[in-house]
């Protein structure tokens, strides 16, 4: 199932039952959360990523208040949302292929590079009052392109990044963290720019945080393992990345879970104009205090994966971080008071996090080098892919019966996909159990008595 025969002691088992024990003479407290950051590259990942991550949640709240502002529809912004997301879901199976086939560093450097000029276009136009709905469709739809060679390609250059394989998990972990610092800061900026500016400015701030990111990329020095590969052709190896994302059933259900979660649950932000505006009757700050609360929760689950000494129970973890957000989804879209939807919505941060990073880790561990470009494409589908197809849907459904019953219809659902992966999980256990025990994860099965 695997390329090499890398022992990884904190990947994830199925489960305690198993016996597996968390390795001995590892750090505790504070440092063992943050050990991932003993390794000089993701160090300046960390950094760089951490300023420009706070300018992209700047844009996107910018972005949706943008298009409710200009127009007030719901089914604009989901078609908004719906171009923006398109191409990744189009695009990244061909781009997990060359994600595999070139150097990860360099696809980085270009896929940041062209968000820098995407975002400063954004700018430009909204300072100078000549954006338009068709302005912000067409650079949307130029950034789902570049996302879908940039997220598999930074998904599969984490290891790389990473020396010692043994903090992967932790590094994964570590880097959710940052996204919802980012996404816990970011709204909450953008809400006071918007109130007191114009979106703009968010825009441009964006912008110039790529500087960063790409001076983080410029400076890392690695050491990086040719991965020998077949000169076959692009149809080739997309056939062969889908035949084994298909075929080994772990990752398919998984990936099929959060498919369905993206579809249903993960367009609940989308909507977010509306409920600050029209449901809690607020403004711009409105929406960055529920954007905020979104990221604490998720911010509480990356820090506490972060902290973890063992990785046991993550597949279990799996389906109940899912009912933890159908619970957050429904309870929001039944809300109708401020702190209880801010609870709630963190609620559902938490649970959206939990499953996202623990499912993450999981694939990471499992996945062989030479599909992991490939496999994380498919990731990508999931849970970005999904979500066009989502957002159109909610902002239709929406347009007819309103938001709050669209989101906590949608919560129901992510209800029932958690239920249908319990019943799977021992399957899954089953598949994963040789692959553990290949890693030296779990202990090996004992010899037959002769």
């Amino acid at each position: 199932m695997r390329a090499d025969n890398e022992t990884i002691p904190e990947a994830p088992a199925e489960s305690m039952a198993e016996g597996a024990a968390a390795e001995p003479g590892l750090l505790s407290g504070s440092s063992h959360a943050w050990r991932a950051l003993k390794h000089r590259n993701f160090r300046l990942f960390f950094g760089g990523q951490s300023i420009s991550l706070i300018g992209t949640w700047m844009t996107r709240i910018a972005t949706s208040w943008l298009v409710y502002r200009l127009t007030g529809s719901a089914l604009l912004l989901g078609t908004v949302s719906f171009a923006g997301q398109i191409p990744t879901f189009l695009v990244a199976p061909f781009a997990g292929v060359w994600v595999d086939r070139l150097d990860r560093r360099q696809v980085l450097l270009w896929t940041q590079a062209l968000s820098m000029v995407q975002s400063l276009a954004l700018a430009g136009l909204t300072l100078s009052h000549h954006i338009t709905i068709h302005w912000l469709l067409g650079l949307s739809v130029m950034q789902g392109i570049i996302n879908a060679f940039d997220m598999p390609g930074r998904q599969a250059f984490m290891v790389q990044m990473v020396e010692d394989r043994r903090d992967l998990s932790n590094a994964i972990a570590i880097n959710s963290s940052m996204v919802n610092m980012a996404r816990l800061v970011g709204p909450s900026l953008a809400g006071m720019l918007i109130a007191v500016t114009s979106e703009g400015w968010c825009f441009l701030i964006d912008g110039i945080s790529y500087i960063a990111v790409i001076a983080s990329l410029l400076m890392m020095r690695l050491n990086i393992a040719a991965v020998p590969r077949k000169a076959t052709s692009t149809l080739t190896e997309l056939k062969a990345g889908w035949t084994y994302v298909s075929t080994f059933l772990p990752i398919r259900t998984i990936l099929l879970l959060f498919a369905a979660v993206s579809l249903m649950g993960m367009p609940f932000v989308v909507l977010m104009p509306i409920f600050a505006a029209q449901v809690l009757h607020g403004g711009p700050h409105t929406l960055g205090f529920l954007m905020g609360a979104m990221g604490v929760g998720a911010l509480i689950s990356a820090l506490a994966l972060a902290a973890r000494k063992s990785v046991l129970g993550l597949v279990r973890m799996i389906p109940i971080a899912a009912a933890v957000f159908g619970v957050g989804l429904i309870g929001f879209g039944l809300s109708r008071w401020l702190p209880l939807s801010l609870l709630m919505v963190l609620i559902a941060g938490m649970g959206m996090m939990q499953g996202m990073a623990g499912s993450n880790t999981i694939i990471q561990t499992i996945v062989p080098e030479d599909k992991r470009g490939r496999v994380m494409s498919y990731y990508t589908i999931a849970f970005v892919g999904m979500a066009p197809f989502g957002s159109l849907l909610a902002g239709s459904v929406a347009h007819a019966i309103g938001a709050p019953l669209t989101v906590a219809m949608n919560g129901g659902v992510v209800l029932l996909g958690a239920a249908w992966f319990w019943t799977k999980m021992p399957a899954v256990r089953r598949e994963m159990r040789p692959i553990y025990r290949e890693l030296g994860i779990i202990p090996a099965a004992p010899e037959p008595q002769q």
